[in-house]
């Protein structure tokens, strides 16, 4: 029987603290995470043939969202800043669901995973789109974000059920 899991930022008086990391080893560490925006046809359609009145979306959604991976440490209290080695984000439309899927792969060799990174890249560029489009759209819902898949570390390779 494995042990039960327990929360790492909290110490055995149950204050919140930042995980030591001092004694991980380097790995190289790879996150990947994903998400969506489901908006009005139109509205996609507008962002397809680049005639938002604020430019080009998904250009400055992408910038977004990797300058949101740089800076994860800084909105997240307990997350500690890492030196990201790659950042790619891609996004796809889906004219069926008449959303934008957003995917990020998050990349470090250090001491502490990239997931937050991913993550946070997600939300701040789907929130990109909600903000470049929102004047002809409001009505967008964001959702889906989730982990796909991490590797590295003392916890090796993980990977998400399918939904």
């Amino acid at each position: 029987m494995s042990p039960t899991p327990t929360l790492t930022h909290f110490d055995s008086e149950g204050q919140a603290h930042m995980v030591d990391v001092a004694d991980k080893a380097e790995t190289h560490r790879v996150a990947r995470a994903t998400g969506r925006i489901v908006m009005k046809p139109e509205t996609l359609n507008m962002i397809k043939h680049g005639a938002a009145k604020k430019g080009d979306v998904l250009g400055i959604a992408r910038l977004a969202a990797i300058q949101a991976a740089k800076r994860a440490a800084d909105l997240i209290p307990l997350c500690h800043p890492i030196p990201l080695t790659r950042v790619a984000v891609e996004f796809s439309l889906d004219h069926a669901q008449s959303a934008i899927h957003c995917t990020v792969t998050t990349e470090t060799v250090g001491r502490t995973g990239v997931e937050m990174e991913a993550l946070t890249a997600v939300q701040l560029g789907l929130l990109t789109i909600y903000d470049m489009c929102k004047a002809v759209d409001r009505g967008m819902i964001m959702g889906e974000i989730r982990l796909l898949e991490k590797s590295g570390g003392k916890s090796g390779a993980w990977t998400a059920d399918a939904p």
